[in-house]
């Protein structure tokens, strides 16, 4: 979704799909989506598709092998250095949520999957689109909360659904330990005086998240203040000028373009920024998938660890073995000391 309001669920193509092919409906097990709805599915599931990135990562992290395929674009080679065996042969399949929906019917249809999988907000918005999905498809269409909070209650839902109890608990656990870890050090932050950030989109940090914006929960959850919530208002993402982030002053800057530290630098208006001459110039990682957002799923959790690290109120000692080991269990792969290393250096900038 890479931060894209999960307002276009159905393209017009799904829409006006015609019908016929539809899944006949199913008896088997009741379960109750994290909406309240209840759908039935099969005793056993075998395949999932997800509705966009964010629920396909979800998935891979608890049952790579159910995963029916990844929404949008496959991983590409930077990426499928940090995923487990599999991640490669899975097709790439149209994705139902987001700007670029372009499944329809059939295309869901194709995969013969037992029930689709969406994750991120559960409003009344998407409820009545997810039921339209349902209706056009005969599937079981199933909401999962997307909010960092529910992280750990969200596991423990799909361990249900998908019946990998065990996987979803040891995700759910460590999920838990992440969130306390920053909440202990958001309080110490707020104790002490929060630093004032500004969170960049874009290779010449042309873009911004606002306050209320899932892009970033995560940099508020960790204890900062986003600038731009304070100058802009509420809402999703904004448009940015070098020139406003200078009259916002911020304590850091955070970009997850990789192109966007180099020109931040050259650039007379950003390099002006003190953050920026202070070194307090922040790349998020990016490998295999963002640690703010991009998409907004459970790779957040990485950048919950690397936050409060960032702004001084953790250890910087544990991170590198604390990242592996989240990586381990969200992608089934556990990174070299280099590629941690290599992750890890622009993201905790010394001071020039």
């Amino acid at each position: 979704m890479a931060g894209v309001p999960r307002r276009a669920l159905l393209a017009a193509g799904f829409a006006s799909a015609a019908a016929p092919g539809r899944a006949q409906p199913r008896s088997g097990r009741e379960v109750r989506d994290a909406a309240g709805r209840v759908a039935v599915l099969p005793a056993a599931v075998g395949s999932v598709f997800p509705a966009g990135p964010p629920a396909s990562i979800l998935v891979w992290s608890v049952a790579p092998d159910l995963l029916a395929g990844w929404p949008g674009r496959p991983p590409r080679p930077a990426e499928l250095a940090f995923l487990g065996a599999g991640a490669a042969a899975l097709p790439e399949i149209g994705r139902l949520t987001g700007r670029d929906n372009t499944a329809n019917v059939e295309a869901v249809l194709a995969h013969r999957p037992d029930l689709v999988l969406d994750y991120g907000s559960t409003g009344a918005t998407y409820v009545s689109l997810a039921d339209r999905v349902r209706e056009q498809t005969g599937l079981p269409v199933l909401l999962l909360d997307g909010r960092l909070p529910r992280i750990p209650a969200t596991y423990r839902l799909l361990g249900d659904i998908l019946d990998r109890r065990e996987a979803a608990e040891a995700r759910a656990a460590a999920a838990e330990r992440v969130l306390a870890e920053a909440e202990a050090a958001s309080a110490a932050l707020r104790a002490r005086g929060r630093p004032r950030v500004l969170y960049v989109r874009g290779p010449r940090g042309q873009e911004t998240g606002l306050a209320g914006s899932i892009n970033t929960e995560i940099i508020e959850f960790a204890g900062a203040e986003n600038v731009a919530a304070s100058g802009l208002g509420a809402g999703s993402l904004a448009p940015l000028s070098p020139e406003q982030a200078l009259a916002w002053e911020p304590d850091w800057v955070i970009g997850i373009h990789p192109d966007f530290p180099a020109h931040a630098r050259q650039d007379p208006v950003w390099r002006s920024l003190r953050a920026v001459r202070d070194g307090r110039l922040a790349l998020a990682p990016s490998l295999p998938y963002g640690w703010v957002d991009f998409p907004p799923s459970v790779n957040r959790l990485l950048g919950l660890a690397w936050l409060p690290v960032l702004f001084g109120a953790r250890a910087a000692d544990a991170l590198p073995a604390a990242t592996a080991d989240l990586y381990a269990l969200l992608f089934h792969r556990r990174p070299e000391p280099a590629q941690v290393e290599a992750l890890l250096r622009p993201a905790l900038p010394s001071r020039v």
